[in-house]
């Protein structure tokens, strides 16, 4: 495994950083956690050098936690960063935060956090952050050794990311950076704000929620062509980790073969090339002329008060954009995804917007989603 070293990081931390949001699940459940299969990627991954793990409180409906916690108990302290963050859009007062901070300690059996975050510190949330002092709750936390280094997730705008940057002395920050996003959601300035102020960076969805590990099919020939060897996903996971500003990559790996992928890009790895980004930049845009949504499957949005299973709905949606086969659209949408699920239920309440990290415009797709579901049957 490839570490990274940085002056303000007091340990060497694994480049692949196991994200604990996707683990296996049980059939049927989205939610719980098929812990056999988790627990034979978590102890292989440690096995093969990953030494970072990404937890958050709301993640697996509160199980995340209890579960890695569980599976790491198993091995020395010393030996793993554990990370977890505060769920900032549910706190109402610093008692509450205490209570969640203590319950986080207890669930995850660890006497301190190695990495904490305040999670998805939009606009809201760091209003809370401050009139209810949760920053200087974690920091007086870090004063007395309960949490080692301090930082936040972001999902916003680049100017505010700024601000929240220059407001606080952070150990380190976690942006979405892929190679859709560089340019897209203006990822690449994000970047460099932290690494011009010295601020280590993790780097969340670097294959965009598994949209990096299949791409059309003629985008997946470019990359192909070029190298056999390389999986789609690995392209993604080495453009990530090829920002030398980057302490770690997180992948929510949900199988044991994403697991083995990983560790074997960022075992041996290098950074890509000029040649190989050519090739890649390439992909993109014909990957960009599908039209499909750029929805992470995170599931932030969920639940809708009206029953709409939204990342699944996208996810029907971008495999047809993807591959055009109507009976499979067809299959997936009327038969396997309940009718109380579909886009046509959507009420474009807005409830669900408030929500996307990605600031996708839910209830415009959903129109469009059930038009064309609409029109497909009536072909």
């Amino acid at each position: 495994m490839f570490y990274r070293e940085f002056d303000s990081i007091d340990k060497k931390i694994s480049l692949l950083g196991f994200g604990c949001m996707r683990f296996p699940v049980k059939p049927g459940d989205n939610d719980e956690i098929d812990e056999e299969q988790a627990l034979e990627m978590i102890d292989y991954a440690i096995k093969n050098g990953v030494t970072y793990f990404d937890t958050a409180y709301p993640y697996h409906k509160g199980m995340s936690e209890t579960f890695i916690g569980s599976a790491l108990k198993r091995y020395p302290r010393d030996s793993f960063n554990l990370a977890t963050k505060m769920p900032m859009w549910s706190i109402e007062n610093q008692d509450q935060a205490k209570q969640i901070f203590a319950e986080q300690l207890q669930k995850c059996q660890v006497a301190y956090f190695d990495f904490y975050l305040v999670h998805n510190m939009n606009r809201e949330n760091y209003r809370r952050a401050i009139e209810y002092g949760i920053i200087e709750l974690l920091q007086e936390y870090k004063r007395q050794g309960l949490i080692h280094h301090l930082g936040f997730s972001f999902h916003d705008s680049v100017e505010l990311l700024e601000s929240h940057l220059d407001a606080h002395p952070w150990d380190f920050v976690q942006l979405q950076i892929n190679y859709l996003d560089w340019e897209l959601q203006n990822a690449k300035k994000s970047y460099q704000l932290a690494v011009d102020r010295n601020i280590p960076v993790i780097i969340m969805e670097p294959v965009r929620g598994g949209a990096l590990a299949n791409l059309s099919e003629p985008a997946n020939e470019v990359l192909q062509t070029f190298n056999p060897e390389m999986s789609i996903a690995s392209w993604a996971i080495r453009y990530a980790a090829s920002k030398t500003g980057v302490m770690t990559v997180l992948s929510g790996m949900s199988n044991f073969e994403q697991v083995k992928d990983n560790i074997a890009t960022l075992s041996n790895f290098t950074p890509l090339n000029q040649e190989e980004e050519a090739v890649l930049s390439e992909a993109l845009k014909i990957y960009l002329s599908s039209g499909t949504i750029p929805c992470t499957g995170c599931r932030y949005c969920m639940d809708c008060p009206f029953g709409v299973d939204i990342p699944r709905v996208f996810s029907i949606y971008n495999q047809y954009m993807l591959n055009k086969n109507k009976m499979s659209f067809m299959s997936s949408y009327f038969r396997v995804l309940e009718e109380s699920k579909r886009a046509e239920n959507c009420t474009a309440c807005a409830t669900c917007m408030k929500k996307c990290p990605q600031f996708i415009n839910i209830p415009e797709w959903m129109e469009k989603i059930d038009e064309l579901a609409r029109t497909l049957q009536n072909e």
